[in-house]
């Protein structure tokens, strides 16, 4: 399996994000190709991405270093021969919705923050959609639109662990919000625990309002996760892993990864929940055979970190999902623990 992180910023050093990016899925940053209104919207276009090994799942994110929140979409045309697809849009974030446009063709659908190619893609373009009004001051800050292009192909490779890492990622239950939402916020919480980490301190259940789309009634998407990492300073992306390398190589470095896993009974030894069809954790470290993790499905705080097979945790990340969100500070440096 191939996976290609390709990105496009504007105020950030490449090294920033270089630093933070496995070897294997690395791609060198471009500038954007255009930035032009669109009646009420500023359209913000990737140059053409060729993924070497013709992507099928393609997860797009934008992380912007500016407080204020903002609306936006994220939009993507792939070609296989010499047509264009259409342009398919995401779910709208942020607030309000942009006017609709299509959500299926023949070559590429969306399932809310993925896309999936009916066949390999030889290219690929991006855009990201924002309002007017707000479009001149989430620009002039730092930002990252990145795209996680996979090939879905040759599954997932055993592979080493690496060397031991352990990540000081402070530990939150999400069962200690609210009833009507603790079983729902895995997300949030998991967001919170990593931005601790890095520094910045927030209570799950305001990252959870923040971070709730009204219209499907969902915690969990992707893209706003790194959009509200972006607006306390912590850069972030998208990555569909491809192996267990790249997330060792992640954790070497310092780096948590928010991993989204899938599992029926009896597939993960120790875990709070006995099956689940779609929750978040946080990667902190690799021991051996075990991978360290904060669940925060765990009742108390004190709970919340475990240590899992990594035999039985790739099975149930890697080989489903694959998708990690990596967020990091643009100073690398994590906070000095209290």
């Amino acid at each position: 399996m191939i996976t290609e992180l390709f990105g496009m910023a504007s105020g950030l050093a490449e090294g920033v994000v270089a630093a933070a990016v496995p070897p294997a899925c690395r791609r060198p940053l471009d500038r954007p190709s255009s930035i032009a209104a669109d009646g009420a919207d500023v359209v913000v276009e990737s140059p053409v991405w060729r993924p070497r090994a013709g992507g099928r799942h393609l997860v797009p994110s934008l992380s912007v270093l500016a407080p204020a929140s903002h609306r936006l979409r994220l939009e993507v045309s792939v070609r296989d021969g010499t047509a264009w697809s259409p342009w398919i849009a995401t779910a709208s974030f942020g607030g309000g919705a942009f006017a609709p446009m299509g959500d299926a063709c023949a070559a590429l659908r969306c399932d809310v923050d993925v896309f999936t190619a009916a066949t390999p893609v030889e290219a690929v373009r991006v855009r990201v959609r924002l309002s007017r009004a707000e479009a001149p001051a989430i620009l002039d800050a730092p930002w990252l639109l990145a795209l996680s292009a996979c090939d879905l192909e040759g599954g997932v490779v055993e592979s080493e662990a690496g060397p031991p890492a352990r990540l000081p990622v402070p530990a939150l239950s999400q069962m200690t919000a609210a009833p009507e939402i603790a079983r729902r916020i895995c997300s949030p919480t998991s967001v919170a625990m990593t931005l601790a980490y890095w520094g910045p301190r927030v209570e799950p259940e305001a990252l959870a309002a923040e971070m709730k789309h009204e219209a499907l009634d969902m915690y969990g998407i992707w893209p706003a996760a790194v959009a509200a990492a972006g607006r306390r300073g912590v850069l972030g992306y998208l990555l569909r892993f491809p192996d267990w390398a790249a997330a060792a190589w992640c954790l070497e470095r310092g780096v948590p990864v928010i991993a989204s896993i899938a599992y029926t009974a009896g597939e993960l030894a120790g875990a709070p929940v006995e099956e689940t069809t779609g929750h978040l954790v946080v990667l902190t470290g690799c021991e051996g055979r075990d991978v360290l993790v904060n669940d925060p499905a765990a009742a108390t705080a004190a709970d919340v970190p475990r240590r899992y097979r990594r035999d039985e945790f790739v099975r149930v990340w890697l080989e489903r999902t694959g998708v990690g969100y990596v967020l990091f500070s643009p100073t690398g440096t994590p906070a000095a623990p209290s």
